[in-house]
């Protein structure tokens, strides 16, 4: 659902890509699968519209792991979790937020 918004202040030095708007989306629960000790694991996220050329993406895990981002297209993007030291990724979720 789209909700109007008729004021945006854009931080001074930073990038606004749009300026008549901003674009936000959120998936939460994101499901993870499990790894083996030191392997990372890669999950496919897509939202039902496409994205934006260019966007940031902020990923929360609900456990112990680095995480990043890789591959963005307007399809949407892979999250990458990488465990800390030699601990492994449990099958477990993970939120996204994408701003644009």
């Amino acid at each position: 659902m789209a909700i109007d918004k008729h004021t945006m202040q854009v931080v001074d030095g930073s990038s606004a890509i749009f300026t008549d708007r901003t674009i936000v989306g959120v998936l939460t629960g994101v499901v993870n699968a499990s790894g083996g000790a030191g392997v990372a694991i890669t999950t496919a996220v897509t939202f039902s519209e496409p994205l934006p050329p260019v966007y940031a993406v902020f990923v929360t895990p609900s456990q112990f792991a680095w995480a990043s981002v890789s591959a963005k297209t307007s399809a949407g993007f892979n999250v990458v979790l990488t465990p800390i030291a030699a601990n492994s990724i449990a099958a477990g979720t993970f939120d996204v937020l994408v701003v644009a």
